[in-house]
């Protein structure tokens, strides 16, 4: 099998569809036989891990995905004890982990919503919900007395998609450049008030931690969904956040500098929406990729979007994150040798044969194996994380991550590359 035909197996595509992108950025950039190349790394970090794990090319796909899911339980628990066993439900341990998060990130700073603006946002629309919850007559009340930042990531549990989207996020289209300012990111771990009010959110993403990219925060919800792997799993959610959220406030700073007011409103509304083209793209002779901001995988695996050529900055986000959680166990704990083990996976994985001879997908990379944890008693197993990420290897191989990240980010309102 031609290293092209592989890569397009992989990534559920027409093999025609990964020939012709080497064909036409092959004459664009000179570089040639990069599928190959692609396709030798692959083959050769696979049999390094593969090693490690005391397994080989001839191992079934079953005993390969339970010694990644052994492995993701070890790395767990090194890093549970590192960081002094905190407990999923308490409020102040997780204070405490959010805070060793910002300083391996470098504590950023970033262009984000005024506070006193969030405040007058709350006023006009009252989240009636949250207040009869907490007991407040008024949002005057409420806010003298509780955390702007928790209030307003309690929005996303409580008061619903429909109210958020429909009524309450209608304010951000007046938003002006000067309704920003520049401070460090927050990292918040909401008090244990809120664990039983967000079960039902929590139960849908898997995962206790979330973020608000206008306010510039990372929020924390104390509750346990007594899963293994979850310390691993929510810590590297916050130090990819630590990325994420640095990407999005360059883009709101961008745009407060070479956006007219009406035209900077609805470009910051793009963003936080995620939007992504529904359109096939215009008939061009030029390579032209989709930037796909969110994980379409997530909610349909066959979304038509994710058979053309594409780049994700998410899985950028994830990539940087996966080397910060390394560097983590280098410079604080000395267990780099154990998490390395994940550095340079993220795009990493291949067919092995299942009991019954069957060719089964797996990915090596970090977040599809710790995400395989929730679900593994109906062994269903995450694979996006590692095809998005296969996707931006290919168009890094020939323009390189910062070029790649550069055109994301004069492209993204648009939603396409043409090269």
């Amino acid at each position: 099998m031609k290293a092209y035909e592989k890569i397009a197996k992989i990534l559920r595509v027409d093999k025609d569809v990964v020939k012709n992108i080497e064909e036409q950025l092959g004459a664009l950039t000179g570089k040639k036989n990069v599928m190959d190349k692609i396709n030798e790394d692959n083959d050769a970090i696979i049999d390094d891990r593969l090693s490690v794990l005391g397994l080989n090319r001839n191992s079934g796909a079953k005993e390969i995905y339970d010694a990644l899911i052994k492995k993701i339980e070890s790395d767990n628990q090194l890093l549970f004890d590192f960081l002094k066993k905190p407990l999923s439900s308490r409020s102040g341990d997780w204070q405490k982990v959010l805070s060793v998060a910002a300083k391996i990130a470098g504590r950023p700073k970033g262009f984000f919503l005024k506070t006193i603006k969030a405040e007058e946002f709350l006023k006009k629309q009252p989240p009636y919900q949250v207040l009869k919850i907490l007991g407040y007559k008024s949002v005057e009340d409420m806010l003298n007395n509780e955390d702007i930042f928790e209030v307003y990531s309690s929005l996303r549990f409580i008061e619903g998609s429909e109210w958020l989207n429909n009524v309450f996020f209608k304010q951000y289209e007046g938003l002006k450049p000067s309704d920003f300012e520049y401070r460090e990111i927050t990292v918040k771990a909401l008090s244990e008030k809120w664990a039983a009010l967000a079960k039902d959110f929590i139960r849908k993403k898997h995962h206790n931690v979330s973020h608000l990219k206008e306010l510039g925060v990372i929020f924390y919800i104390p509750l346990s969904l007594n899963i293994s792997g979850e310390t691993m799993r929510n810590f590297s959610l916050v130090i990819h956040y630590f990325n994420e959220i640095p990407f999005y406030s360059s883009l709101f700073e961008k745009f407060a500098k070479d956006s007219s007011e009406n035209l900077f409103a609805k470009k910051i509304i793009s963003l936080l929406r995620g939007d992504v083209l529904d359109d096939a793209l215009p008939e061009s002779g030029k390579s032209q990729w989709m930037i796909i901001q969110r994980y379409l995988a997530k909610d349909d695996e066959n979304d038509w979007r994710l058979f053309v050529p594409h780049i994700n900055p998410e899985a950028l986000h994830w990539e940087r994150a996966t080397g910060m959680l390394i560097k983590c166990g280098e410079e604080l704990d000395g267990f780099a040798t154990d998490l390395f083990f994940w550095q340079n996976l993220d795009w990493v994985g291949d067919y092995f044969q299942s009991d019954a001879g069957v060719p089964i997908l797996i990915s090596f990379n970090l977040v599809d194996t710790a995400m395989s944890l929730v679900k593994e008693k109906e062994m269903i197993k995450y694979l996006y994380h590692h095809q998005e990420s296969l996707w931006n290897k290919i168009f890094s191989e020939y323009f390189g991550e910062e070029k790649m990240r550069e055109m994301i980010k004069e492209n993204i309102i648009k939603g396409w590359i043409e090269i």
